[in-house]
C-alpha cells in the first residue's frame, strides 16, 4: 500500500527534487502567512489583502505564456534556477526593510509583482519538467505527491509562522522565507537530467499559436482550463481573506488565522494522500467535476457558518476536495499533452489556474467593501457549484474524460 502511494519517491530526480521544493514551500507559506498579517495590520483595509495577492499572480497572466515557449526551448532546470534567485533576493529585501522598520504597503506590492514575475518564468519550467522525471503510467502519482509536499508545507509552514511572527516579528518570517530557497536551488544543481529543447520556429509568437492550436485540437483540453479558471477563481479568495474571517468573524488574532491555515493545509495533504493511494484511476474527469460541486458547497457553509469549531472542519474538508479536484484536472492536462507541447501548454493551464486568483481575489476585496465578507464568500460558493454541475450537465466533455 505504502509502496503504491509513494511509487514516485523510487525516482531519484523526482524525490531530490521533492526534498527541496518542500523545504522551499516551508518559508514560502511563513512569509506568506507574516505578509498577509502585516499588510492588513500596516493599512488596516481588506481590500489591500485582495490588491497583494491580486499583485502576486497578475504577472502569471501577463508573461506565463512567454514563459511557457522559454520552458521548451532552454534547459529548465536553469530557468527555474534564476526564478529562485529572483524569489530569494526579493524575500532578503523586505527582511531588511520590516527589520529597519521602514517597510510600507507599497514596498510589499510591489516585491509581490516582482516575485509573481518570477514565477510566471519557473512555473511552466516546473510543471514540465516534473513529468520528465518518472514514467508516464506514474505521473498522477507524482502530482499528487507534489501536491503533498506544497500542501504538506501549507501545514508546517503557518504554524512556524505563527510562532515566529508572535515571539521574534514578522522579519524573521521573510528571512528564513530566503534561506529555505538555498535547499531547492541545491536540488536542482543535483538533478542528473539531459534536457533536450525541441525545434525553435521563427518566432515566440508562433511558437504561442502551436501550442494554442494543440490544445484546440484536444477536445476537452479547453473546458479543463476554464474548470481550472473557474475553481481558483470562487475557490482562492476565501483563503486570502482568512485574516478578515479571523479578525472580524472570529475576534481572534494570528493564532486564528494560523489555525484556518493549518486545517486546510491538513486537508490537502488528506486528499492528496488519498490521489496517491487511488494511482492512475479510471473516470477522472468524473471524479473532478464531483468535487467542483462539492467544493462550492464547502465554501458556502464556511461562508454561512459562525462558529470557529465547524469553520475549521469544513476548512479541513474544503482543502481535501480542492486537491482531488486539483489533481484530477492537472493529472489530465498532463497526460493528454506531449513533452515537446509540455511547457506552453502548462503555461496556457497555469495562466487558466493562476489567473483566477487574482481576478477572484480582487472582485472579492472590491467586493467586501461594500458586502460583508461572509455572503461574498457565499456567493463565490455557490457560483462555483454551478460551474460543476454545469460540467456535469450539460457540456460533458470534462465529466466523460
Amino acid at each position: 500500500m505504502l509502496s503504491r502511494v509513494f511509487k514516485a519517491f523510487s525516482y531519484p530526480n523526482f524525490r531530490l527534487l521533492w526534498f527541496g521544493a518542500f523545504t522551499s514551500s516551508v518559508g514560502t507559506w511563513m512569509q506568506q502567512l507574516a505578509q498577509s498579517w502585516l499588510v492588513l495590520e500596516i493599512s488596516k483595509s481588506p481590500f489591500y489583502l485582495g490588491l497583494d495577492a491580486f499583485l502576486g499572480q497578475l504577472p502569471i497572466i501577463l508573461f506565463s505564456l512567454v514563459g511557457g515557449v522559454i520552458a521548451d526551448r532552454m534547459d529548465r532546470r536553469r530557468l527555474l534556477l534564476a526564478s529562485q534567485y529572483v524569489q530569494m533576493a526579493s524575500a532578503f529585501l523586505l527582511t531588511i526593510l520590516i527589520a529597519t522598520g521602514v517597510v510600507h504597503v507599497w514596498h510589499i506590492l510591489v516585491l509581490s509583482f516582482v516575485v509573481g514575475t518570477a514565477q510566471a518564468f519557473g512555473g511552466p519550467a516546473y510543471s514540465a519538467l516534473v513529468p520528465s522525471l518518472v514514467s508516464k503510467e506514474d505521473i498522477p502519482n507524482a502530482i499528487a505527491l507534489n501536491s503533498i509536499q506544497f500542501n504538506l508545507a501549507r501545514v508546517i509552514g503557518p504554524v512556524l509562522g505563527g510562532l515566529a511572527l508572535t515571539n521574534l516579528g514578522a522579519s524573521w518570517c521573510f528571512g528564513l522565507n530566503g534561506v529555505s530557497f538555498i535547499f531547492v536551488v541545491f536540488s536542482l544543481l543535483r538533478l542528473k537530467i539531459d534536457f533536450k529543447a525541441g525545434t525553435a520556429p521563427a518566432s515566440i509568437l508562433n511558437s504561442m499559436k502551436e501550442g494554442f492550436g494543440f490544445i484546440r485540437k484536444q477536445g476537452a483540453m479547453q473546458g479543463l482550463i476554464a474548470a481550472a479558471f473557474c475553481m481558483t477563481l470562487f475557490a482562492f479568495p476565501m483563503l486570502t481573506f482568512f485574516p478578515v474571517f479571523a479578525r472580524d468573524v472570529f475576534f481572534g488574532g494570528p493564532k486564528v488565522f494560523t489555525l484556518l491555515l493549518s486545517m486546510s493545509g491538513v486537508g490537502s495533504v488528506v486528499g492528496s494522500l488519498c490521489v496517491a493511494a487511488l494511482g492512475n484511476i479510471k473516470h477522472k474527469g468524473m471524479v473532478a467535476v464531483l468535487s467542483l460541486v462539492a467544493l462550492g458547497g464547502c465554501i458556502g457553509g464556511f461562508g454561512a457558518s459562525r462558529n470557529l469549531v465547524l469553520s475549521a472542519i469544513i476548512v479541513f474538508v474544503n482543502g481535501s476536495v480542492l486537491m482531488v479536484a486539483f489533481s484530477m484536472i492537472s493529472s489530465l492536462v498532463q497526460l493528454i499533452t506531449s513533452n515537446d507541447m509540455r511547457g506552453r501548454v502548462m503555461s496556457v493551464y497555469n495562466v487558466a489556474f493562476r489567473g483566477g486568483m487574482p481576478v477572484g481575489s480582487l472582485a472579492t476585496g472590491y467586493l467586501v467593501k461594500f458586502y460583508p465578507a461572509p455572503t461574498v464568500i457565499m456567493v463565490n460558493g455557490f457560483l462555483l457549484m454551478g460551474v460543476g454541475l454545469y460540467f456535469l450537465l450539460m457540456q460533458r466533455r470534462v465529466a466523460a474524460l
